[in-house]
């Protein structure tokens, strides 16, 4: 998946109500397996339409809604999440793509081609590929969406079966597949056309307020001041809801309006705003500082991005004279990526290059003791930044670990951090890296306090975006180059 956002994370807002499990006699473990597992293979044989001949597909009616609806009932009885695992992995293995038609399909598209048959004939050949190459759940998952509420099943099972993978109760190339198929047609369904923004202001319904307060994952809202804040004088917070479920968040984004692009997060939580009244005069930077999805079922359908393009044009309707853009986020990862160096050289004898010699000198004078030894205890602390003199001491070996994290270290090509991933994608500038940014518990223990902006340049992000995704270029400032720079030369891994 995309990575999500300014610390893009799930939470779950729209809990499904399933019918609990029918009472019935108490079995042994060896004999419960057993039952169950013949419950799950007769519900899939009965659930899961046959795939009609290509001729029929379109003659086929479709099955009777309670096969789905059997389907949904006894998924939502199940209470353990191996005993959903388990049902979502026989599903997955069997009742794919049937490979034998696959293979005789492509074998008759390869001998028209060669044939050089005219293109009326070919063309059939090859969607009778396609067709072969539907897996038969697929038409199960498509009859379920048009049940009352089946969408948002799916949703939730989708995230089921992730939670599933994530633990590896269920693993394989067919449970890869089916999380492929089921994400795509999400993304069909929960496309732009079928979103409503909605902005959240004090006077919004109690309840769309209680849920946005729950779903903010990222700089959580401590209590109802908080969230009048949030919500107040020189404050924005948007959210989509699909056009099925109006009123319910999907994924919410808080906006902080100022004078300047913000380097401190706690400035924009905790501070009062300068008046109770806006002017517009003082408003010259929106600052995106938190996007939470709040279903983990939705994870790589590109929900965040959509947003930032729909409130950047909301807000440039409300305020045409605004032009700068851009978001403060976390640097998930950074701390436990150092920890990891840390411990590595640490285990090569001693040896000190991620930092200079006077810099190991200077750390090892305040703490007393090994560089990487005592760093690595003590970054894995937030006790650290009690030490005025070790926070100044390490500034600038952490700038410049930090930038090198979120600029050269690659997964597959691109910025391994998600968050990064996540802005360059959508063609953002890695603008600035902030020291002591996030002096929050979370702050420290999971970046350091420092904290990274995203500037969206509104002309430049398509070719930033195109850059990026074609030639795994980013796009950086010159103070983060600088800095990028100075881990080159300083610092070696």
């Amino acid at each position: 998946m995309r990575g999500l956002g300014p610390g893009l994370t799930a939470r779950r807002l729209l809990p499904l109500r399933f019918p609990p499990r029918p009472p019935g006699p108490r079995l042994a473990s060896g004999q419960l397996a057993g039952a169950l597992e013949r419950a799950m293979d007769e519900l899939l044989r009965r659930a899961v339409p046959p795939t009609p001949a290509y001729e029929l597909r379109e003659k086929t009616p479709a099955p009777a809604e309670g096969q789905c609806a059997d389907f949904v009932s006894f998924y939502g009885g199940l209470a353990e999440t191996a005993e959903r695992a388990e049902l979502l992995g026989r599903l997955a293995r069997g009742f794919g793509v049937d490979h034998g038609q696959v293979a005789e399909q492509s074998a008759s598209v390869l001998h028209l081609r060669q044939q050089q048959r005219e293109a009326a004939v070919l063309l059939q050949a090859e969607d009778r590929l396609r067709y072969a190459l539907v897996p038969r759940y697929r038409g199960l998952f498509h009859h379920i969406s048009k049940l009352d509420g089946g969408v948002r099943f799916l949703v939730q099972l989708r995230a089921d079966l992730l939670e599933a993978q994530a633990l590896k109760l269920v693993e394989g190339p067919d449970v890869r597949e089916m999380n492929g198929v089921l994400k795509g047609m999400l993304s069909e369904w929960f496309s732009s056309g079928f979103l409503n923004l909605e902005r959240v202001t004090w006077h919004s319904p109690c309840e769309v307020l209680q849920k946005v307060s729950e779903a903010e994952a990222v700089h959580p809202v401590k209590n109802w001041m908080d969230m009048k804040r949030r919500v107040g004088p020189y404050r924005r917070c948007y959210f989509f809801s699909h056009c099925s479920t109006p009123g319910e968040p999907l994924v919410v984004m808080h906006v902080a309006l100022t004078g300047d692009i913000s380097s401190n997060i706690q400035a924009i939580v905790k501070e009062h705003p300068p008046s109770e009244t806006e002017e517009k005069n003082k408003i010259a930077a929106a600052i995106f500082y938190s996007i939470s999805l709040t279903q983990q079922g939705l994870q790589g359908v590109e929900l965040g991005t959509f947003l930032i393009k729909r409130v950047v044009k909301e807000l440039q309707r409300e305020f045409p004279h605004l032009g700068v853009f851009s978001s403060l986020s976390p640097i998930p990862g950074f701390t436990k990526w150092l920890l990891g160096l840390l411990n590595s050289q640490t285990k090569e004898h001693g040896r000190h290059e991620l930092f200079t010699d006077s810099e190991c000198k200077e750390i090892s004078e305040i703490t007393g003791g090994p560089t990487n030894e005592t760093l690595r205890l003590l970054l894995s602390s937030s006790e650290w930044v009690q030490s005025e003199k070790l926070v100044r001491a390490l500034q600038t070996p952490l700038m410049r670990l930090c930038a090198w994290y979120l600029y050269g270290e690659k997964h597959r090509g691109y910025a391994l951090n998600p968050v990064a991933n996540f802005h360059l994608q959508n063609g953002a500038v890695l603008w600035r890296i902030n020291w002591m940014a996030d002096v929050s518990l979370k702050g420290i223990t999971g970046s350091c306090g420092l904290m990274a902006n995203y500037r969206y340049f509104l002309e430049e992000t398509g070719p930033n975006s195109t850059s990026y995704l074609g030639s795994k270029n980013i796009k950086a400032s010159e103070q983060v180059l600088s800095l990028v720079a100075q881990f080159q030369k300083n610092s070696k891994l």
